[in-house]
């Protein structure tokens, strides 16, 4: 393996799912919710069209899982089974709650698919429950795609299988279209606007333009230490005699010199400054001269030269840094209009979860809560310390209905399973919801929803990990940009180094690493090993995320890449990670 790609079977190695959130095609239900069709091991439930659609879609990603096992060395990952499993389903649906463990079986008869979720109770004030935009273009047997590289094959289609189900007429928004939803509800209503003193507004957001409150420099000012001198030389100067920065106003007769100061003001008729270190001085006769040529003006900053009063010196919308501080204060600013950074509430959901300690008894550690506060400070937002709530529906609507912030973050639960009471208490509170899945891998379950017409908006992040890092990209990060009035990320490509599979239908978003041209060559990312949605080493070694689309991309492909709003702090080995 080279430190430029992945070459087959090496970029899924560590066994999970390939585009799922918890949708296992290795012997999981392969529904968008989770709720299998089947009942236990040897059994099927009721013969009802709900169970011959269910059933019909499981046949669909068999056979992209087929067609995806193609990819490099064709073989399965270590201790998966790759035959279709009738019994329970393992994991929680949508893979909520950081990859959690087994609940139990799922119920008989398929009702409930969440491929076919049907009328939501709350979608309809949402401008895209209406009928996809696939639904008409693409045919009710889509062919799966494979990926890039794949060889082909001639194996006939079973003649056994079902007929694969027509795709919902409420689905996922694409993810393009989904960051949009999140942009335009974050830049929706009126922005506040709070005036900072320079040592609270580091990393706010200006609300109006910054403009010069004076001239800069306000005064001719000298840009060396040396001395000032007035008329041709040589010239006379005063022993005792200096300017220093901060100095009155003076006049400087023809024919004299004064030293003087770097920053100070230099004195009116003040012919030029001479560098300490380019001028002689004769003690005994109180002369001065130049061993180089004097030019007029030179070493002065005149008046005004880097601003007038009035001019705009940086837009609205730009971040404080520590540099705009020094150039408001530069200005004449004591306090900045700002944009307040949105306040944004975590939830963790999930009883399966400890805050400390090694995982025992069917527990594992809470992977997002030590990671989405950090996070979402990092996208310009005020974050309140993370609450564990649990699987319990009553306690949510509590949590939602009291919230004071702008923006509610909730980890899991946003699928369809037994315990994802996400959308249940929605639908109970009459929420507003504007995205309903994203067709994008992994993380196709997200949500983003507005509790009431003023109210605060809620993200709803699938549990697995990097499933939850997808929608924090997706639509936490727009949404939050917009109501902190901060920019959108711009948009840029690069060279991808290595085939990256896609997804039939949905992008992919992979985490890569960015690497130098060598000999020559240009600058390119190169796609990260433990890419998996319950996993975290990827991204933890990640410069951003690449913007795979469906059907996948070719090495030396161009493909859009998401920052990360840091840098990895360590120069990662290639061999570890890619």
């Amino acid at each position: 393996m080279t430190g430029d790609g992945l070459s087959g079977s090496d970029l899924f190695d560590g066994g999970d799912d390939l585009f799922g959130d918890g949708d296992d095609l290795s012997g999981g239900d392969v529904s968008r919710g989770g709720n299998s069709a089947t009942g236990p091991a040897g059994t099927t439930g009721p013969t009802t069209p709900d169970s011959a659609e269910a059933r019909a879609a499981e046949a669909e990603e068999l056979a992209v899982e087929q067609a995806l096992a193609l990819v490099g060395s064709g073989s399965q990952a270590p201790g998966h089974d790759r035959t279709r499993a009738t019994g329970p389903t393992p994991g929680r649906s949508g893979g909520q709650a950081n990859g959690r463990a087994p609940r139990g079986q799922t119920p008989t008869g398929g009702a409930g698919a969440a491929d076919e979720p049907g009328p939501s109770p709350y979608a309809g004030s949402s401008p895209y429950a209406g009928p996809s935009p696939y639904t008409d273009s693409a045919p009710d047997n889509p062919a799966p795609a494979a990926a890039p590289g794949s060889p082909p094959t001639d194996e006939p289609a079973s003649a056994s299988a079902p007929a694969p189900a027509p795709r919902s007429p409420v689905m996922d928004l694409p993810w393009e279209r989904a960051r949009a939803v999140a942009a335009r509800a974050g830049r929706g209503g009126p922005r506040a606007v709070v005036r900072l003193a320079l040592d609270r507004a580091l990393g706010h957001v200006l609300a109006e333009p910054l403009g010069a409150l004076t001239d800069l420099p306000p005064f001719d000012t000298s840009a060396m230490d040396g001395w000032a001198v007035a008329g041709p030389g040589p010239w006379t100067y005063d022993e005792g005699a200096g300017l220093l920065a901060g100095g009155r106003d003076a006049r400087l007769p023809d024919g004299t010199a004064v030293r003087i100061a770097t920053g100070a003001r230099t004195p009116a008729d003040t012919t030029a400054v001479i560098r300490s270190e380019h001028a002689h001085a004769d003690a005994a006769r109180r002369l001065l001269s130049t061993r180089r040529p004097l030019v007029t003006g030179q070493d002065i900053r005149p008046r005004g030269q880097e601003c007038r009063t009035g001019d705009q010196l940086v837009p609205a919308g730009t971040v404080v840094t520590p540099a705009v501080l020094g150039l408001a204060a530069a200005a004449g600013y004591d306090a900045l209009p700002a944009v307040p950074r949105p306040r944004v509430d975590v939830l963790v959901l999930g009883d399966e979860l400890l805050a400390s300690g090694l995982p025992h008894d069917g527990l594992i550690r809470d992977a997002l809560g030590p990671m989405l506060a950090p996070w979402l400070r990092a996208l310009g937002a005020e974050v309140s310390a993370p609450r564990r709530l649990g699987d319990d529906a009553e306690a949510l609507r509590t949590a939602l209905a009291s919230s004071d912030a702008d923006v509610i973050v909730t980890t899991g639960g946003t699928a369809s399973g037994p315990v994802d009471h996400v959308h249940p208490v929605l639908a109970a509170l009459g929420a507003e919801l504007l995205v309903h899945g994203v067709a994008v891998r992994p993380g196709h379950p997200m949500l983003l929803a507005r509790l009431s017409p003023d109210g605060p908006h809620l993200v709803g992040l699938p549990g697995n990990p990097l499933a939850a890092v997808s929608g924090l990209l997706t639509l936490a990060e727009p949404l939050l940009a917009g109501l902190a009035g901060r920019p959108a990320q711009d948009a840029y490509r690069a060279l991808v180094h290595a085939d990256v599979p896609g997804h039939p239908h949905d992008t992919r978003l992979v985490p890569v690493v960015h690497r130098a041209g060598r000999a020559g060559g240009r600058d390119h990312v190169a796609p990260l090993r433990y890419n998996g949605p319950a996993m975290l080493r990827g991204i933890a070694a990640a410069d951003g995320l690449a913007v795979v689309p469906a059907g996948g991309v070719r090495s030396g492909t161009e493909v859009e890449i998401l920052d990360l709003p840091w840098a990895p702090a360590t120069p990662w080995t290639e061999g570890c990670f890619t």
